[in-house]
């Protein structure tokens, strides 16, 4: 099931699984748990992917780092409710670091009564999808933000008292993360990164990767919706040879898009090195992807650019200074400005 977290609203549009007993967690609080650490885990990265890049995005939009949900979303409400120690539907799934939602004190678990006054526990309407009541909660945050720059949340305290927070919006790359709870893969749908809850984190010791290389795969699938690939390759048509090329390009954009994160954009070929090579099949490599020797290689002389870029101009500036694939292919390596 995909949970989709709009870090650029603040909320959460979750198609949930139930919360039950599961191998991995052993209790439904154990599951419920995992689930927020897992959020909590994307959207820290995907929030400072987001936010340091916004300088150089098209359409950047007001965020404020807070994932809600809606204890009627999954199958079993009141094993959430229990989990979580609240008493209605609506309140914080996760908080990404460094975010206003962070600095305001915000926290997993904590019951949102209402938004800019507004109650959150309205009754879902007969027939409803099952995400509808949260959707238009999102609605009115994204209206709020956008706005006003600020939005005003009724929460509930530790020790039941009420109180109101004011987040203003900082912003942020128009780039939903999305947290799927049944999927250890990664991806871009053209608009949003998707990541499946065991990518990097649960499996084999192969499967395993730290946070700073589980940034470096978010900057990779955001980097393939800030150049646009999908709606490229619907244009160009979905040859080995043409999502090699935006493959590429990925993977070079994405050490850009590391660098003004405050991660080190040598994680990315660092990536490839160690998980990326730890899962070659070898003479089975699929036709559409460069090998890991090759793609490091690539981000290598990336990275090189990058750097002088950087004692140049003082900025990663790669809506100016970052070259499509066709360009990056020239001999003289000749820059033009990124369309992205």
């Amino acid at each position: 099931m995909i949970r989709t977290a709009l870090l650029l609203g603040a909320i959460i549009l979750p198609l949930p699984p139930a919360i039950a007993a599961d191998r991995s967690a052993g209790t439904a609080e154990g599951a419920f748990a995992r689930l927020q650490r897992d959020d909590a885990r994307l959207q820290t990265a995907g929030w400072r992917l987001a936010t340091a890049n916004a300088p150089y995005c098209r359409d950047v939009r007001p965020a404020a780092g807070l994932l809600l949900f809606d204890a009627r979303q999954f199958a079993t409400p009141a094993a959430v409710r229990a989990a979580t120690g609240i008493a209605g539907d609506i309140a914080v799934e996760a908080v990404a670091e460094d975010s206003p939602a962070a600095a305001a004190g915000l926290f997993p678990g904590q019951e949102v009564l209402a938004i800019d006054g507004a109650a959150t526990a309205r009754p879902v309407a007969a027939g409803a999808a099952p995400f509808a009541r949260l959707a238009a909660l999102q609605g009115r945050i994204d209206a709020a933000l956008a706005r006003n720059g600020t939005v005003t949340l009724t929460v509930r305290n530790r020790d039941g008292a009420a109180r109101e927070i004011a987040l203003a919006g900082q912003p942020a790359c128009p780039v939903p993360f999305t947290l799927e709870t049944a999927s250890g893969a990664a991806l871009a749908d053209g608009t949003r990164v998707i990541v499946g809850q065991a990518f990097g984190a649960t499996g084999s010791p192969a499967e395993q990767i730290d946070d700073d290389e589980f940034a470096a795969a978010l900057a990779h699938e955001m980097a393939h919706n800030l150049l646009g690939h999908r709606a490229w390759l619907d244009k160009a048509g979905r040859t080995p040879e043409n999502i090699r090329r935006t493959e590429r390009e990925a993977d070079r954009l994405s050490v850009w898009l590391l660098a003004n994160a405050g991660y080190d954009p040598a994680t990315a070929p660092r990536l490839m090195r160690g998980w990326a090579q730890r899962r070659d099949p070898g003479i089975a490599r699929v036709p559409t992807h460069d090998g890991w020797d090759e793609r490091a290689r690539l981000m290598e002389v990336e990275i090189a650019h990058l750097r002088a870029t950087l004692r140049g101009t003082g900025q990663a500036d790669w809506a100016r200074d970052f070259t499509r694939e066709q360009e990056a292919q020239a001999p003289d390596r000749t820059r033009k400005k990124s369309d992205a």
